[in-house]
């Protein structure tokens, strides 16, 4: 059996309904993916750190994981705000960006693997705090319309995507692309398909309260009660196809392009220079949601 690979999923978990899907995907997907653990961070749709904090960990329950994997509160503002007090004994976001910074100087057969399916705020500033550990990770991050402006984990923090670009960390983009068929955004689902294969999928638990109310003893009934209260049909499995390119390449096109620079949310381009970016396209979306009805149908 190949290497597992080391992950640690960094969230604003209580926005959609990608989110908690993506966390679900990660965790059955034992095969392949070692999760070490989740950090969350507060975007404006998320009703605070402490919303993203309880629905990471009612996934985590869902799952049957709480015993393994364990939840970090990170950064409730932006890398602005926070970056003049990070020498400070205590900051905001300072119990998840210790967490980062622990696990990426764990000595592994491989680098740890970041998966920001947010803002980058938590990892820029771990990246600040501890500019050592960008020889130790590789990040993989679900976010912008490159090479278009825009896009929602972005313009929640674009200077943390500047501070990551700069620090010289391995990073690969998951591109969105709202209106276009060539990014994330392509990848996506109906009610109907979720109605029909996700009903008592995953290890039974003991019944954890949901989101919207309501009693669930596995996440595929969760995921079910997701979407029936979410406003629109079908919808973009964002989230899932960062963590999707990470377990399986073949599910994305991955090129790489000299590193870029937001100004007012623009990517810019100055001289070839040697430091190049990943970008993951064109997705394969019947793979990718094969795939996450497979995985789910994992037993703990």
């Amino acid at each position: 059996m190949s290497l597992l690979i080391p992950v640690l999923i960094d969230t604003d978990a209580n926005n959609e309904i990608d989110d908690q899907h993506a966390i679900a995907y990660a965790l059955f997907s034992r095969n392949h993916l070692e999760v070490v653990g989740i950090t969350v961070n507060n975007t404006p749709l998320g009703k605070g750190i402490q919303g993203h904090f309880d629905e990471a960990e009612r996934v985590v329950r869902l799952c049957g994981c709480e015993d393994q994997v364990k939840v970090f509160k990170g950064a409730e503002k932006n890398f602005s705000d926070i970056a003049p007090r990070i020498q400070d004994s205590t900051f905001d976001g300072k119990e998840a960006v210790d967490f980062i910074v622990d696990q990426a100087k764990v000595e592994r057969e491989t680098p740890l693997v970041l998966i920001p399916i947010g803002k980058l705020t938590n990892i820029a500033l771990a990246l600040t705090v501890a500019p050592e550990i960008r020889e130790k990770v590789r990040i993989v991050w679900l976010g912008s319309n490159y090479p278009d402006k825009g896009e929602y984990n972005l313009i929640a923090d674009p200077e943390s995507v500047n501070v990551v670009l700069e620090s010289r960390a391995p990073f690969e983009i998951v591109t969105v692309r709202y209106v276009e068929t060539t990014g994330s955004a392509a990848v996506r689902i109906t009610k109907d398909a979720i109605q029909r294969g996700m009903p008592g999928l995953g290890p039974q638990v003991k019944a954890v309260e949901g989101r919207h109310g309501g009693q669930f003893k596995c996440f595929g009934d969760y995921s079910v009660n997701l979407f029936e209260n979410f406003p629109r049909d079908p919808w973009s499995l964002f989230d899932v196809v960062a963590v999707a390119v990470v377990k399986d390449p073949t599910l994305g096109e991955y090129s790489e392009i000299n590193v870029p620079r937001l100004d007012q949310q623009v990517w810019l381009h100055g001289s070839p220079q040697t430091f190049k970016v990943g970008m993951w396209e064109q997705f394969n979306s019947e793979g990718v949601i094969e795939d996450l009805f497979d995985t789910m149908k994992y037993q703990i």
